[in-house]
């Protein structure tokens, strides 16, 4: 069957006055209906521009897709044109930005910015609208959604905010939603609340969910599969119970060791030696080699192909078999 979204082999390049910025080098995944699929990896690894790609948002320039494919139910979307990338952004593919503040409007009510897609896209009335705005602030619980309606973004609260984005990307029912660090800013209660909402809404649609994040506790809880990222290359991919069961590349586990534990009070944190790549300038090899435990000579000279693990598991190591096993 053909998966619900795809990306394959997707380049994209930042042209600035310092060179070539080279963001994503060959990313490859897709998501299937109904799955959620989280994209983990650290500041800077390319998360949010592949789904900033996949909408067809990037700016350029500075940003442009050098190579690869994304497709949606087998329809290729890189050489779409822009008026068919726009009626299939909201009714395909819809995302939640990371910052609800700057992505809401702050001279427009809620409700007015949920209604103007229902009118232009769905042809509705104002009052129909209206009443699905209010429907969509109920789906996702802010409290007297038909007073609320009329309030401006500053005059809500960081989570409501965040459950207002929510509600603007499900106004036409997507059948993929991204989910672009969806709790930052906010306090674990209401994290908890928002993940749990989007685990719920999920369900209900059967929509395929894209969550882009670098909280490993908030991976566990969701995610089918994981796919890690690493100076804009994807470094493994699992489901999720095999990846924290035993990750299989040296990146991987590293990052899992970093996790506070509550059995280990007391005991130093393991961190991550050095510091993320400059994209300018990824390291010649394997881009994770000079933060590596594990490195070796091949590792500064080779970059490592995607070696299969098992069912739909990968890791890009010259020595993930040795990982996986100690």
């Amino acid at each position: 069957m053909t998966a619900l979204l795809e990306v394959e082999d997707l380049h994209v390049e930042f042209r600035t006055r310092d060179g070539v910025v080279r963001v994503l080098n060959g990313v490859s995944y897709h998501v299937d209906v109904g799955e959620t699929v989280a994209v983990l990896g650290e500041s800077g690894s390319g998360k949010s521009v592949t789904a900033q790609a996949v909408m067809g948002i990037l700016d350029t320039p500075p940003a442009f897709v050098t190579r690869g494919s994304v497709r949606f139910h087998g329809e290729e979307l890189l050489t779409a044109s822009a008026e068919r990338r726009r009626r299939l952004r909201g009714d395909g593919v819809a995302m939640i930005f990371q910052d609800a503040l700057s992505a809401l409007n702050p001279v427009f009510t809620v409700g007015f910015q949920i209604e103007e897609q229902l009118r232009t896209r769905r042809g509705m009335s104002r009052s129909d609208a209206r009443a699905r705005a209010v429907e969509l602030l109920d789906l996702v619980r802010i409290p007297h959604a038909r007073q609320r309606v009329r309030d401006y973004p500053h005059q809500f609260s960081g989570g409501m905010r965040q459950r207002a984005m929510i509600a603007m990307s499900l106004a036409l029912d997507p059948e993929v939603l991204i989910a672009d660090e969806p709790t930052t800013a906010l306090d674990v209660t209401v994290q908890a609340q928002i993940m749990d909402l989007l685990a719920e809404i999920q369900r209900e649609r059967h929509m395929g969910l894209v969550l882009i994040t670098h909280d490993l506790g908030v991976v566990a809880e969701v995610a089918d599969r994981i796919v890690v990222m690493y100076a804009g290359r994807i470094v493994e991919q699992a489901d999720a119970l095999s990846l924290f069961r035993s990750p299989g590349h040296p990146y991987t586990e590293a990052l899992m060791k970093s996790l506070p534990r509550l059995d280990s009070k007391g005991t130093v944190l393991d961190t991550i030696k050095g510091l993320p790549p400059n994209l300018l300038r990824i390291p010649p090899g394997c881009p994770f080699h000079p933060r590596c435990p594990r490195a070796q000579d091949v590792c500064s000279v080779q970059v490592p192909a995607q070696e299969r693990l098992g069912f739909g598991r990968t890791s890009a190591c010259h020595f993930a078999s040795e990982v996986l096993d100690g």
